[in-house]
Order: structure tokens, then sequence, then C-alpha cells
């Protein structure tokens, strides 16, 4: 956030630069590491898990929809097959 541009309100349109006041930190620096870690265990903390009820109901679902639309594409596969093998004869 070293620089930053800002449109000005002239016709021309021409942007500027204004400084900050703030130093430029290493991306790789102990400091920033530390913080890094520190956000992602506070976004952590914020994340609301589904129980086990929900989780297995939504997983059987997922099975069962995964497991009917194999039978159906299946089964439109070997139907079209058969028609194009019927015609190319």
């Amino acid at each position: 956030m070293a620089n930053k541009t800002k449109k000005s309100s002239g016709k021309g349109g021409q942007k500027r630069q204004v400084e900050s006041t703030e130093p430029k930190k290493s991306l790789f620096a102990p400091s920033s590491i530390r913080e890094f870690y520190h956000e992602v265990v506070a976004e952590f903390k914020k994340i609301v898990w589904p129980d086990r009820k929900v989780t297995t109901g939504l997983t059987g679902f997922v099975i069962l929809l995964t497991v009917v639309l194999s039978i159906y594409l299946g089964s439109v596969d070997f139907i079209l097959g058969k028609l194009v093998s019927m015609v190319l004869q």
C-alpha cells in the first residue's frame, strides 16, 4: 500500500501519486508471516461447520445422485451406441 492512485476531478482525468507514511515490509519477514498466521487462525474460528447428521445426509444424497446419473448416462450411451451401429450396418 505504498502508492495509491487517485483520479483528479479535473477534465484531463490525470492520476496523481499519494505516498503512504508506513514503511514497506518484506512479504516474507517473520512479522508478516506471524501476522498472516494469526489472521488465518481468526478466520478459521469464524467457520460454522455442519453437524454429523447434516454431513451424513448430504453425503448420502451425493452418492445416490451419482449412482442415478451414472445409470442414466450409461443407458443413454448404450442406446445411442446401438442406434449408431444399426445405422452403420
